[in-house]
């Protein structure tokens, strides 16, 4: 994160009783909807105004008890932190005091990165130099620094999001256009036509190349998200009497913007959870023998075509017999016998908590189902771990990308529908005998032991299907959430990579529908929003041997 120059020892931040800052965003010139959308996104951290200078560039006043990297972390999605000025005063006195201090040339500029290491010499130089040299002490290294930013100018441009999505579109009909091609092709004679399919092949190729680059343009590090942490963590952890030890890992790992934009508000919710819940209190470290400091770790990497978010404390862990305990007492459908993993994920019930002391941090229940049900529309899971006296690990896996995914392409009457790959395990025909009728409740159908409800695709869309008996067409396995369930098609066409397009803003929100596509040969398929088709099958079938 780049380190303001006014971070000295003789120009911190001063806060008002209220534990406020008052700061000066001095912003270079951007659209106004840059504006509109910046001054939305501080107005979040706390009280904001703005006001015009001469020059018409935009000028906010913002009054929070966030930290400045927190401004940084914000305005970061949509100018470079160095074209920033920003100046602190007290939130009483407010422009009066910050008014010298942007007298000070350079005062309010930011470093980069690589300057993180001088910053306590920073400090020391500027409580110790005089006036005059102070400035050259209190920056060393200025100059290269300069010449360095200079450098990383000339090797970079500034380029709005919207020109992205809009190349990033474009390439998307093009990889439509090649599966159009490839499609024509494949009734061609191998041998008469040999010259014009090795140039389809090279074309192909090509094509994911120029993909995968696009695609790595919209990709941003985590420390955009990971950067306004630590400070609420210190905060909260002061404010509940506990010592928290924040780590961070795999802050360079990158995610496609629209994801890390939408990560934000589960990932707070889940670092306020483990301070609050999940780490004691120091005597209680102390009487079990652990350091009386809490370790928090927030870490991310990659794992195949998935990013992999994780939030761990060591704290007390999870107790099974409380949540047992609680979901009885709100009628939910639970067993003495259920595995672990069960349990946990029982505390993202709606309005579940297990919370002996409602605080205004957390504990009133509301939170958990919605940061599981934000991250299930962006595609991921959530996958808890814990230890009784040890701590717990709530786990977030991401694709990388929206814009693009992989799919299996089945078949149902004159219908194609593509499923997300990530939701299938398997397909087969089952046996006649495997195929059970439950009364009131449908079919169900054995596989490996296990009986799963049977999801027949035809009747969801009113679809005039190929075949209306399992034995005779395909069931598809799928899981989402942690539940199983087969899918009955007529059958499958294919595997590939496909572009997706949002049908909400083309045409309307289609229920158990996540998305469209175009297929090679030109025609629309739509994309099945598997997690929707599996709970509308939990509705329907609540028979226990469902669960």
């Amino acid at each position: 994160m780049a380190v303001p120059e006014s971070a000295s020892a003789d120009a911190a931040p001063v806060a008002d009783a209220d534990g406020n800052c008052r700061f000066r965003i001095e912003l270079p010139e951007v659209p106004q909807r840059d504006v509109d959308a910046l001054a939305a996104e501080l107005g979040l951290l706390g009280t904001i105004s703005q006001e015009s200078l001469a020059d018409q560039r935009v000028v906010f006043t913002l009054t929070t008890p966030e930290s400045q990297d927190s401004i940084v972390a914000i305005c970061s999605f949509v100018l470079d932190p160095d074209d920033l000025k920003i100046t602190h005063g007290s939130a009483q006195t407010g422009a009066a005091e910050a008014k010298p201090a942007a007298e000070d040339p350079g005062y309010g500029l930011f470093e980069p990165e690589k300057t993180d290491a001088v910053q306590p010499a920073v400090a020391t130089a500027a409580a110790t130099a005089a006036a005059a040299p102070a400035a050259e002490a209190r920056n060393p290294g200025r100059r290269a620094t300069d010449k360095e930013g200079t450098g990383q100018e000339s090797s970079s441009i500034r380029v709005g999001i919207e020109k992205v999505d809009q190349l990033i579109n474009l390439v998307g009909e093009l990889v439509i256009t090649q599966a159009m091609i490839e499609q024509r092709i494949s009734v061609l004679d191998p041998i008469q036509y040999e010259r014009l399919l090795n140039s389809v092949g090279q074309l192909t190729r090509n094509t994911r190349d120029l993909q995968e680059a696009v695609m790595s343009i919209r990709m941003m590090p985590m420390d955009y998200v990971f950067s306004r942490f630590p400070r609420m963590v210190r905060d909260l952890a002061g404010k509940l009497g506990k010592k928290v030890e924040f780590v961070t890992r795999g802050a360079a790992t990158e995610l496609d913007k629209g994801l890390i934009e939408r990560i934000v508000d589960p990932l707070t919710h889940l670092v306020r959870n483990s301070v609050d819940h999940g780490i004691e209190m120091p005597e209680k470290r102390r009487a079990s023998s652990k350091n009386e400091t809490g370790k928090l770790t927030l870490s991310a990497a990659h794992q195949g075509g998935n990013i992999v978010i994780e939030v761990s404390d060591d704290g007390g862990g999870l107790s099974r017999e409380r949540i047992l305990d609680k979901a009885k007492q709100q009628g939910l459908p639970v067993s003495d016998t259920m595995p672990d993993a069960d349990v946990w994920q029982l505390i993202f019930a709606p309005g579940f908590s297990t919370a002996e002391v409602v605080t205004d941090v957390s504990g009133r229940g509301v939170g958990m189902d919605v940061v599981k049900r934000n991250i299930t529309a962006m595609g991921g899971t959530v996958d808890i771990r814990s230890v009784p006296g040890a701590g717990t690990t709530i786990a977030i896996s991401l694709p990388l990308t929206l814009a693009i995914l992989d799919g299996m392409s089945v078949r149902v009457g004159e219908e194609v529908y593509i499923l997300p790959l990530g939701y299938v395990i398997e397909s087969l025909q089952p046996a006649a005998a495997d195929v059970k009728e439950i009364a009131g409740q449908g079919q169900v159908v054995k596989i490996r032991g296990d009986y799963l409800p049977l999801i027949p695709l035809y009747q969801i869309f009113a679809i005039e299907p190929n075949f209306t008996d399992p034995a005779q067409g395909i069931v598809v396995i799928l899981e989402a959430d942690g539940k199983k369930a087969a899918l009955l098609v007529d059958a499958l066409v294919g595997q590939q990579q496909v572009v997706v397009k949002n049908l909400e803003s083309n045409f309307r929100k289609v229920a158990g529908i996540s998305g469209a596509t175009i297929l090679g040969d030109g025609g629309v398929s739509l994309i099945l929003d598997v997690s929707a088709l599996l709970r509308s099958s939990r509705q329907l079938n609540a028979d226990p041997v469902f669960s």
